[in-house]
């Protein structure tokens, strides 16, 4: 699967099963993600049980992407996976086959 921009840009590429979904985001992991797109951001947020996020501006796009750097232990149980720093995208990054 791919994370790209609008206009064909590839932001992260994984097969399917290498990602983890989750509330319905595909997370990509880190390895994955291409270099040079990211840039993280200082808005903050914790979510209630996975952790403190980290935002990300994805090619100038302001806050578009983000990860939990270190996730709470019981995030596992609940995901099923260690998904430490894997990465999400939001709106004007599309997750496509």
């Amino acid at each position: 699967m791919k994370a790209q921009l609008a206009d064909g840009t590839v932001i992260a590429e994984a097969p399917e099963s290498e990602l983890i979904k989750i509330e319905g985001n595909w997370y990509f992991p880190p390895a994955s993600v291409k270099e040079g797109h990211l840039e993280k951001t200082p808005t903050p947020y914790t979510c209630p049980w996975k952790g403190e996020c980290q935002y990300f501006s994805v090619d100038g796009l302001q806050d578009r992407a983000w990860s939990y750097p270190t996730p709470y232990p019981t995030a596992f149980d609940r995901v099923g996976k260690d998904f430490s720093n894997y990465v999400a995208f939001w709106k004007e990054v599309s997750v496509v086959e």
